[in-house]
């Protein structure tokens, strides 16, 4: 893989740095020569989640400098236009790879196009872009998410089978690939099941205020429901801060399902708060970097890598697993 014959300027990455949130900033280096460093470039979408923060710690920690890297992290703030800059910007500084975490699947052709003529590849990671040419990334790693919603509404007909079931649905980024599985697995589940019935649905963006603003407002227009199905765990987390506000008792009033189950989540299901938390992993920096380390020697690379993954409730999560996990 090539060397980019890279004298990154003081002013170039000093820029890049500004658009840091406080999670991903790193400090600016000194005018100084990088060519021993392999040079990344990562778009990230924001920082909206505890499952996003994780996602970012984990590229930080794998391509470190003291790994060989120089990581330079563009926050997108969940928008896709900031995401088109910072790639175009990516290329301009000459890196060797682009991670790109898309906002949407639609509308990165032209822009993955002009990495591709610089002779950059890109690596694809958590949600996946639609695009007709899939030259236009080198590699894609992440979840199956139909596959997870699938395994959520599998664990509902198990413990509800034929019973009425009135069902809150807070989505996450409308576009995204995370939301567009996880809601044709349920919307699957509400067809082969003819007593379920979807009562509410609305994006919560994948943020804790958002899915409490959201559950608030059914609560004070007097909407009943037995579960809500928040496709993540902050809107979970904001979902059950609502429920317990209006004097309700989340696992016995109204069911939680979620997904990600990151440690703070995995706490309310053992206590009974959250029934179910199917697992989305964050933690794809280990996985990147062995796929760079696969290019510099001229591999082959796996074009799509799905992450195994698990499912919790409180019949089969425990103390000790809660303990080795990494987020």
């Amino acid at each position: 893989m090539k060397k980019s014959t890279k004298k990154i300027s003081l002013l170039l990455l000093a820029l890049c740095t500004l658009c840091l949130t406080a999670c991903t900033a790193s400090p600016a280096p000194t005018d100084e020569t990088y060519d021993d460093f392999i040079l990344v470039g990562f778009s990230q979408v924001g920082a909206e989640s505890d499952w996003r923060n994780a996602n970012t710690k984990s590229m930080q920690a794998a391509l470190s400098e003291e790994n060989g890297y120089r990581l330079i992290i563009d926050d997108a703030q969940q928008k896709q236009e900031r995401q088109i800059t910072a790639i175009r910007n990516f290329i301009h500084q000459g890196v060797d790879y682009i991670i790109l975490a898309p906002t949407t699947e639609k509308g990165w052709d032209t822009v993955l196009l002009e990495a591709k003529a610089a002779g950059i590849p890109v690596i694809i990671v958590d949600r996946m872009i639609e695009s007709e040419d899939d030259t236009l990334f080198t590699s894609w790693i992440g979840s199956d998410f139909r596959k997870e919603a699938n395994t959520a509404v599998r664990w509902m007909e198990q413990h509800f089978g034929s019973k009425p079931l009135r069902i809150v649905h807070l989505q996450g980024n409308i576009g995204s690939s995370a939301q567009i599985g996880r809601t044709e697995g349920l919307d699957a589940g509400l067809q082969n099941n003819p007593s379920w019935q979807l009562v509410y649905r609305d994006t919560g963006d994948f943020t804790q205020a958002k899915g409490q603003e959201l559950v608030e407002a059914l609560l004070a227009d007097g909407l009943e429901f037995d579960l809500i199905f928040a496709e993540n765990d902050n809107m979970a987390y904001g979902a059950i801060d609502a429920l317990k506000n209006a004097g309700l008792t989340p696992g016995r009033d109204v069911t939680i399902i979620s997904f990600d189950a990151n440690r703070a989540a995995l706490e309310m299901v053992i206590t009974g708060e959250i029934a179910y938390d199917v697992e989305c992993n964050p933690l794809h920096g280990p996985r990147v970097q062995k796929i760079i380390e696969k290019l510099e020697k001229g591999e082959a690379t796996p074009k799509l890598t799905f992450v195994e993954e698990s499912a919790f409730d409180a019949d089969t999560i425990t103390r000790e697993m809660m303990d080795s996990r990494g987020y």
